[in-house]
């Protein structure tokens, strides 16, 4: 948690509210998981927006800058790759231009990723739970009708809906109350 505080508490306040929710999103789905991965979902939730960090933007698309920051300061592969892909990035990437750079890392497809997006895509920029649909509508509206993230979010809409309908069922079927705030 230290070295996302660090990076965006001071320069981006909102940013790190976000974190620190998706962090308690995560925190909700991580009970589902091996210890071990539990724990790497939690530090993939901290960390997914460190590429948002001036300092730490080289090409200017954070996921891709996130985890190549933490590649430089040894992170787990496995920690790099979801953070890069986190939030159907592959998406974006393409249309920025740099699906090469974001290849050095897969994108594992498994619940755990799921769970990842799911955290992400039902957090506010304030840090509050919400709906994955109401979440999309923020980011369009935030961005406006003409941003390339707006037109992003309308490809990955169908792909991140799926992701959180079948985070929300496995924790349903493993009994966590997600929904309370």
């Amino acid at each position: 948690m230290l070295l996302a505080e660090q990076e965006l508490a001071a320069e981006l306040p909102t940013r790190w509210l976000h974190v620190q929710g998706v962090a308690d999103r995560a925190k909700l789905a991580a009970s589902t998981f091996s210890v071990e991965d539990g724990n790497l979902l939690v530090a993939a939730s901290i960390l997914h927006d460190v590429g948002y960090a001036p300092r730490l933007a080289k090409c200017r698309f954070h996921p891709l800058d996130g985890a190549a920051y933490l590649e430089d300061l040894k992170f787990p592969e496995r920690l790099c790759a979801l953070v890069a892909h986190h939030s159907c990035a592959y998406r974006e990437a393409e249309l920025r231009g740099v699906s090469a750079e974001l290849a050095r890392w897969t994108d594992e497809s498994t619940p755990l990723r799921d769970a990842l997006w799911w955290a992400d895509m039902t957090t506010t920029p304030e840090g509050e739970p919400t709906s994955v649909h109401d979440r999309i509508e923020e980011i369009q509206k935030r961005y406006g009708p003409e941003d390339l993230v707006t037109f992003f979010i309308r490809q990955a809409k169908p792909e991140l809906v799926g992701a959180v309908e079948r985070t929300e069922k496995w924790l349903r079927v493993a009994g966590v109350d997600y929904t309370a705030k």
